[in-house]
């Protein structure tokens, strides 16, 4: 009889290692003790006073990021133990996830001991958030020791990618560990990509070209734009884990379309939690039905991240409308939507967040010839590398009026803290929308890899493009874990602002990896347009920028972990 944590499998595939699960189990231990103790030491340097120093943790940024960037890895290798328990117990822990899951420990432990990858070029060690080798003293068991020593090893990936080539054309490697329900919607709209995004996407990429209409008229219908809003309001009242199933599908046909459902998600969100009953009424409908097209309008051309320093002015004029005056950049699809979730500053005297406020300022969509026909705007593309079907602009307004009635909430200097209350799913879109450009990367590189011969074999057979293929599969499965988490525990009403932080930010990386690997399996041809993954690489350089740069990202998660 198989032990517990192992099925027969295992015992039959001298590459798994035995009791795979109650090794990796007993990891989780010791990694939590060097958080512990990393936690602990920067907290210590960015204190002052017993208080944490906002300056302090600036001039440790790397001691501050690098923690957070620990903490992700914590919490991914918790998620794929919980998946993978969860899988053995429905009976459907098989060699495919066993190996995803030991080579996930083998991988993780090793860069947590020896250093994560922030970026290509800068590796966060344990020195740098002021530890010594004695943290790592967990480290020293046997089952910590086993996994690292052979949990990662060549036979591993070999098998993992011979599994995979067994397994071409099915939807993802490896079990989701999601419900029936949303797996029928995952493949509801894999379909859709494939016979209608797929075939066209290079193309739109190419002729830097708008999404049709027929397509958003098309996710419409399928209910897309509606999917989180509840059914009191025309939508379909689904989870947001129905919205990472969506967008990681659309997206891995092409993340403009995966991306159209953002800012529609990012305005329901807005009006939902701050909304008049009245606003609610007006617009949630029309935003479901894909009616109106709306435009999330935040940034300015020397803020940044810095979203409290925003200058658009919103001034009252005497029969209580608005008239803006300001400009905007990295609009996304502004030119032919309806509404603008613009924030602007209401109160003159204030130089932070406490004085912005948020609209739905109405305008007309534009054409080709004419963008931006509505009085008080104007407007100018920005031409970009990728992430091109909707096009981003800049945006200039003066004396631009916007209705009375369409201030969010009916209060002033509610704003910012109205916008904040959008980002923990709009990171989780973001991070799903990352797993399905990773996905993406990994289809074409992989059919590349099988298709092209070298040397008298496929690619595949080569050992360190298999690998890469692996380590692909293997991280997406990650990412998509700690996804998911941060879904459920949004579904479930807990903060999950940190959870989707991670997501967020391990999301991005994985994605941009996947892409450079897939473009290195593809060689020369790799950076011909012509060939599909040039598009993917330039569609996953904007995952580690938009919605939170990955500096932002960790700064945000390190001060919640030091808070």
């Amino acid at each position: 009889m198989a032990h517990d944590g192992q099925d027969m499998t295992t015992m039959t595939n001298p590459v798994i290692l035995p009791d795979l699960l109650t090794l990796t189990g007993a990891a989780i231990a010791p990694v939590n003790a060097v958080f512990d103790a990393a936690r602990a030491s920067v907290r210590d340097m960015v204190s002052a006073d017993g208080k944490i120093s906002g300056a302090l943790i600036e001039a440790n940024q790397t001691a501050a990021h690098g923690l957070a960037w620990l903490a992700t890895y914590q919490n991914s290798l918790q998620q794929m133990q919980r998946w993978a328990e969860a899988l053995q117990t429905n009976g459907n822990f098989g060699e495919m996830e066993q190996l995803l899951h030991q080579i996930a420990f083998g991988e993780y432990l090793h860069q947590i001991a020896g250093g994560i990858p922030m970026n290509q070029t800068e590796v966060v060690r344990l020195q740098d958030m002021g530890l010594g080798w004695d943290a790592l003293s967990g480290f020293q068991c046997a089952e910590v020791q086993s996994l690292m020593s052979s949990a990662n090893s060549q036979a591993a990936r070999s098998r993992l990618v011979e599994l995979m080539e067994e397994q071409a054309g099915s939807t993802m490697f490896g079990a989701s560990g999601l419900d029936e329900e949303l797996e029928m919607i995952r493949d509801q709209f894999r379909r859709y990509a494939q016979e209608k995004v797929e075939p066209e996407a290079h193309d739109w990429h190419l002729k830097d070209e708008l999404i049709p209409l027929e397509i958003i008229n098309e996710l419409a219908d399928m209910g897309v734009f509606g999917l989180t809003i509840p059914e009191e309001f025309g939508g379909f009242g689904l989870s947001k884990a129905s919205m990472c199933v969506v967008s990681e599908e659309l997206s891995r046909g092409y993340i403009g379309v995966g991306s159209l459902g953002t800012r529609s998600e990012i305005a329901a969100e807005l009006i939902m939690a701050g909304g008049t009953d009245e606003q609610k009424a007006n617009w949630l409908p029309k935003i479901a039905s894909a009616e109106i097209l709306p435009t999330a309008v935040f940034t300015e051309p020397n803020t940044g991240s810095d979203l409290g320093s925003l200058r658009t002015r919103a001034v009252k004029n005497a029969d209580g409308d608005y008239e803006v005056t300001g400009n905007k950049t990295w609009i996304t699809h502004a030119a032919r939507t309806h509404v603008m979730t613009m924030l602007a500053r209401t109160d003159p005297n204030t130089t932070d967040h406490r004085g912005l406020s948020m609209f739905l300022a109405e305008k007309t969509p534009g054409t080709d010839e004419n963008p931006f026909p509505t009085p008080g705007m104007t407007g100018g593309e920005i031409e970009v590398l990728g992430y091109r079907g909707m096009k981003e602009y800049e945006l200039g307004f003066d004396g631009f009026k916007v209705k009375g009635e369409n201030l969010l909430g009916g209060e002033e200097g509610k704003g910012f803290k109205q916008l904040m209350q959008t980002f923990e799913s709009a990171r989780i879109q973001t991070a799903a929308r990352a797993i399905g450009v990773a996905q993406c990367a990994l289809d074409i590189a992989m059919q590349y890899a099988q298709d092209r011969k070298q040397f008298g074999k496929s690619l595949i057979n080569f050992p360190r493009v298999s690998g890469k293929l692996a380590m692909m599969a293997v991280e997406i499965m990650v990412a998509r874990q700690l996804t998911y988490f941060s879904a459920w525990e949004k579904d479930h009403d807990r903060r999950c602002d940190l959870e989707a932080g991670m997501a967020k930010l391990l999301g991005a990386r994985v994605a941009w990896a996947a892409a450079d690997n897939g473009l290195q399996i593809h060689g020369g041809n790799g950076f011909a347009l012509e060939y599909k993954i040039s598009r993917v690489l330039c569609d996953a350089r904007i995952l580690n920028i938009f919605e939170g740069a990955a500096e932002i990202q960790a700064q945000v998660i390190a001060r919640r972990l030091l808070g």
